[in-house]
């Protein structure tokens, strides 16, 4: 009988990360496979943190990462080439499986073709349905041969939905420690222990910079003026993030206040904040599983803001606030998303205590119902659908 080190030799799992946050999950998945699978072939589209796990990425995962209706539209072609020739590669490779890593509106349609062919296709995060869109369950039921969820109220929607189905609990609720160490992280990034500081997390995309970055700052200012003593920290995602956002605080006249640009470390940015601004999306839960008050904000185009707006199926948009099926924290959107709107918002975060020992309760809650050995969980869902394969 051959070895599970023979059988990888002749397997392949082809994978699709659109953005940074499906790339660090996309990393913990191919952990496990590669734990289980040591000698696959892992290829596709994805970054640095895949690629550290002996993944190829034959496109720049870059060119996938846009954000909004609108936003799009620029660079569908582009996109959308990318798209076709990756398909066509694998139609003629035959992975043993696809797995989309988040991203669905790239990803579904992949999925739905390779499926047609007989590739099997997972998909690593359901898309939120639950918050709107929900129509799309039907294509997800055409493109998914196996749904991977991280949230636990997620598995009877698909299954309901006649959608096989695994909860593999959220990677980063393994990643961030239960208990922070918020002296530590202040160490390591220069802080002063003395001092209050707020971390300030506009966004990881260029797009969310431009529309967040100059009304985060401008609340920046504000709070500085109530506050001299407080202390700002700003997690850049790359090069050209951080020069765009030193290029908003040259133009902005910011360069008064004391805010420390970091390369990266969004996480260590968190865990020495006493309160975080925070623009919305995967980062407002990775503060919450730090346990830190925060205000959640977001700006998009006017037009991309009039189309989701009537989209939506619950009155939240952050995932703390979704979880828990409340306003945990503020949220602060479009026109309603003003400097003094979220300085006054983010003086309530650092200044009520009663509030940040019961954001602690419940975020703790939160952490240890989304705590799972995911890079395990998802890998053996993948193995179990090679196995399949092979019977």
């Amino acid at each position: 009988m051959a070895s599970s080190a023979d059988l990888a030799r002749r397997q392949s799992i082809a994978l699709v990360a659109g953005e940074n946050s499906g790339d660090l999950l996309g990393s913990r998945l191919l952990a496990g496979i590669r734990e289980r699978l040591p000698e696959v072939r892992l290829h596709g589209i994805g970054g640095e943190h895949m690629m550290a796990q002996g993944f190829t990425s034959d496109w720049a995962m870059d060119k996938l990462t846009v954000r909004g209706l609108f936003e799009v539209i620029p660079r569908y072609r582009e996109i959308k080439g990318i798209q076709n020739e990756l398909r066509d590669r694998l139609l003629a490779d035959r992975p043993d499986v696809f797995v989309g890593v988040d991203y669905p509106g790239f990803n579904l349609g992949l999925e739905e073709q390779l499926r047609k062919a007989g590739i099997p296709t997972m998909h690593f995060i359901g898309p939120q349905i639950w918050a709107w869109r929900g129509w799309r369950i039907k294509k997800i039921a055409r493109a998914v041969s196996h749904m991977l969820v991280i949230f636990p109220f997620e598995e009877n929607i698909y299954r309901n939905a006649g959608i096989p189905v695994t909860y593999v609990g959220h990677p980063l609720a393994e990643v961030i420690p239960m208990q922070p160490d918020l002296p530590a992280a202040r160490a390591r990034l220069g802080l002063a222990a003395d001092r209050r500081v707020v971390a300030i997390l506009p966004g990881s995309r260029m797009g969310e910079l431009k529309h967040n970055g100059e009304g985060f700052l401008a609340a920046a200012r504000l709070l500085r003026k109530r506050d001299p003593q407080l202390q700002f920290v700003a997690p850049m995602a790359g090069e050209r993030q951080m020069a765009f956002f030193q290029e908003q605080i040259r133009q902005g006249g910011y360069e008064d206040l004391e805010l420390k640009l970091i390369s990266g470390q969004s996480h260590c940015a968190m865990e020495a904040a006493d309160a975080v601004l925070v623009a919305s999306g995967t980062a407002s839960l990775e503060v919450a599983l730090y346990k830190k008050p925060m205000v959640i904000s977001y700006k998009v185009v006017w037009a991309s803001y009039q189309i989701m707006r009537h989209m939506g199926y619950q009155p939240w948009i952050g995932l703390p606030n979704i979880l828990a099926r409340e306003f945990l924290v503020p949220e602060l959107l479009q026109h309603d998303a003003t400097p003094q709107a979220l300085a006054n918002a983010m003086w309530h975060q650092l200044e009520d205590h009663a509030h940040q020992q019961r954001l602690v309760r419940r975020f703790t809650d939160m952490h240890h119902a989304l705590l799972r050995d995911t890079s395990r969980e998802s890998a053996n869902a993948v193995c179990e659908v090679l196995g399949a394969r092979r019977k």
